[in-house]
């Protein structure tokens, strides 16, 4: 059974995918940056795409869980729906309202604004066993139009805010094959919905059966991800399977969504099937006191900028979105110990992992060629009378039971997240000129390639190329060829 605290973490998660980019600093309609949108995960209509005025109707994922009695898979669709905020005044001695783009009533600003609303369709528990095939389920988004009227503090009508969505109809299609004990789990949203064949069923002027740039949007899922749980079984990690796992996992295809195993770390009964790219089990920082909706956003800095936002740009930012306000009023409250929280946690990196061998022991199968400086545990690492014990031109590390430090020659094996000038090394030989170790006790090795007639002079300014103990193999110093030195 899932625990609860694992859905609230998951839910967590989902949230700021669901709102990653919604708004952008300085959180206020004026800005340029804030009136093209919108985020992450958007399936557009059908043929919106194709008449270039909107986003892909579909996304799919292939994912595994273990087969067994009664395993089934309960699969949740969460998106946004916009919802379009209209500011109208009301006209005195009448009954009629006029469209205006901001309305100030009772102190209040109010501004005619692109909204959104947050859905969520529980699609039940599917069993794999019982699919005769694909099961295609139906997802009906109604619309609608709600009005809210705006009194002044004498109790008079100054206006009022009328709210309207439209519907859209979406198709999630789920089916399972069976392999060697796994059931390969495919998941698909796609939006369905179509133009209507009645020209001026909205504002926006377009010809019967054609897609606007506005009215496409009005009908897209927006932030659109998956929640899958699993019910009497479990799921298996795409990003590290277990080795009889591993081929099926690579062969998984996924169209433009990521799953990944979420919840508690360890616990693998609940899947995210994200727009945007994640690691198994994420999580929000738990220095984060809450969410500012801009993609990539670094809490400090943006919390700072927003205390430096005038009162009147303020007040524009209020009357942008409920959500904007939000954040607009979080920030002015937030107390000197919240603020220090966001500056950044201080984590030793001389304490040792329980998993791995404490680094300032010597190894026991070696003997003690002085691979790692002698640091004391009364000795904190920012002490400027630790440097002394740092010595990158003589420390070394030891890889496959050699010690690698300058001098040794190497060959190079880029990958840890390896980009493509890392790629192009593969294979090489190169020679070490330093041995670091940085502050969250991570060793990195600096090279020069053997082959590059310009290594000297890149060892001379210091230009190295710096790669992982295990993306580098030992080879002979005099000669170049495989074997130990």
């Amino acid at each position: 059974m899932i625990s609860p605290a694992s859905l609230q973490r998951v839910r967590a998660v989902a949230d700021a995918v669901l709102y990653e980019g919604y708004l952008l600093y300085p959180y206020r309609a004026s800005s340029s940056k804030n009136q093209s949108r919108w985020q992450f995960g958007v399936l557009g209509p059908s043929g919106a795409a194709e008449s270039g005025v909107g986003e892909e109707p579909r996304m799919s994922c292939q994912t595994l869980m273990r087969a067994g009695t009664g395993a089934g898979v309960n699969v949740t669709l969460r998106f946004l729906q916009l919802q379009v905020r209209s500011i109208e005044r009301a006209v005195a001695d009448s009954a009629e309202f006029v469209p205006v783009d901001e309305l100030t009533v009772a102190g209040a600003s109010w501004l005619s604004w692109d909204e959104a609303v947050e859905r969520e369709f529980d699609l039940g528990i599917l069993h794999p066993a019982e699919w005769p095939g694909e099961r295609r389920l139906d997802v009906h988004i109604d619309g609608g139009t709600e009005v809210e009227e705006l009194r002044g503090e004498d109790g008079s009508l100054a206006g009022r805010v009328v709210r309207t969505r439209w519907p859209a109809h979406a198709v999630v299609t789920v089916g399972s094959d069976s392999v060697d004990g796994l059931n390969r789990v495919r998941v698909s949203v796609e939006n369905v919905t179509t133009a209507p064949d009645v020209a001026g069923w909205d504002t926006e002027p377009r010809d019967a059966g054609v897609w606007g740039k506005d009215s496409a949007i009005r009908q897209s899922l927006i932030g659109a991800h998956l929640i899958l749980a699993a019910e009497n079984t479990e799921f298996v990690s795409l990003l590290e399977p277990p080795v009889e796992a591993e081929q099926l996992a690579g062969t998984c295809a996924h169209e433009r969504c990521y799953p990944v195993l979420a919840g508690l770390p360890g616990e693998t009964d609940l899947v995210l099937v994200s727009p945007i790219i994640l690691y198994d089990h994420p999580e929000v920082a738990e220095q984060s006191d809450g969410a500012l909706f801009d993609a990539t956003e670094i809490d400090e800095i943006l919390t700072l900028r927003v205390m430096t936002l005038t009162e009147e740009e303020k007040r524009q930012a209020r009357a942008t979105d409920p959500l904007a306000a939000q954040i607009i009023d979080r920030c002015d409250q937030m107390s000197p110990a919240t603020l220090a929280q966001m500056h950044g946690i201080l984590r030793d990196p001389h304490v040792p992992d329980p998993h791995l061998p404490d680094p300032r022991l010597p190894d026991p199968g070696l003997p003690d060629m002085g691979l790692v400086p002698e640091l004391t545990d009364d000795m904190p690492w920012w002490d400027p009378d630790a440097d002394t014990a740092v010595r990158p031109d003589v420390d070394g590390v030891v890889v496959n039971g050699v010690r690698v430090a300058k001098g040794t020659v190497v060959r190079i094996h880029p990958s840890r997240r390896a980009d493509a000038q890392d790629l192009f090394f593969a294979g090489q030989l190169a020679r070490v000129v330093t041995v670091h170790a940085d502050v969250d006790g991570g060793t990195h090795v600096g090279v020069v390639l053997v082959d590059d007639p310009a290594s000297e002079l890149h060892e001379w300014y210091g230009r190295y190329l710096y790669f992982a103990p295990d993306e580098v193999e030992p080879v002979s110093a005099d000669t170049g060829k495989d074997g130990q030195p």
